[in-house]
Formats: structure tokens, C-alpha cells, sequence
């Protein structure tokens, strides 16, 4: 009995360090996320064209073709956005107060279409 309860223990720290692996994974999903959602929100206060926006998501997804559709590769895929958008021009043509400015929005997330 003592050896099923060392075993069930062995076991559940197992589990739980995969529950705190996955919660640091969805935390840093989360982060770059936001990040991507934030770059969004200034390119449309820069009144960016939907065909310049489309080009950045088309090839954001062509340079991210892969067949595997695992974690990793969403995390990739929202990596390599995020820096396609930073990459944009309307926003390299800003000056850095705007950009922050941009980023203490009240609701950063708030994106109409």
C-alpha cells in the first residue's frame, strides 16, 4: 500500500510538471499574441491599406508552410507575424513616441474591421 501511494505521488508530480510546462507554453502564446494584436492596432491607426496587410499575412504563412500543425508551429507562426509586422514600413517611418503612445491605449485589443 505504501509502495501504490509512493507510485500515485511519482506520478502526480509528473503530471503537474507538465500542467506548469503547457501553462509557460500558453503564457508565452499569450505574450507574443498580444504583441501581434498591439502591432495590428497601430497599423490601423496608420490607416494601413488591407492589400499591404494581406501581403504581410500571405507571406507570413507561405514562409511558415509546413505540414506538421502542432504547438510549436503556432507559436512560429505568430512569431514570424510578429515580425513581418514590425517589419512593415508605416511603421519604421514612425517616430518612437507615437509608437508608444500607441501602446497605452486604453483597449489595445480592440480592433474593428
Amino acid at each position: 500500500e505504501l509502495q501504490q501511494k509512493v507510485e500515485e505521488t511519482e506520478m502526480l508530480k509528473v503530471e503537474l510538471q507538465m500542467l506548469e510546462t503547457e501553462r509557460v507554453r500558453l503564457s508565452l502564446v499569450e505574450e507574443k499574441l498580444m504583441d501581434v494584436l498591439q502591432l495590428l492596432q497601430q497599423l490601423r491607426d496608420l490607416n494601413i491599406s488591407k492589400r499591404a496587410l494581406g501581403k504581410i499575412l500571405l507571406s507570413t504563412l507561405e514562409s511558415c508552410r509546413d505540414p506538421q500543425h502542432g504547438k510549436a508551429h503556432l507559436f512560429e507562426v505568430l512569431d514570424t507575424l510578429y515580425h513581418e509586422l514590425t517589419a512593415c514600413e508605416l511603421l519604421q517611418s514612425q517616430p518612437l513616441e507615437k509608437a508608444q503612445s500607441r501602446q497605452s491605449l486604453p483597449n489595445p485589443l480592440v480592433i474593428s474591421c
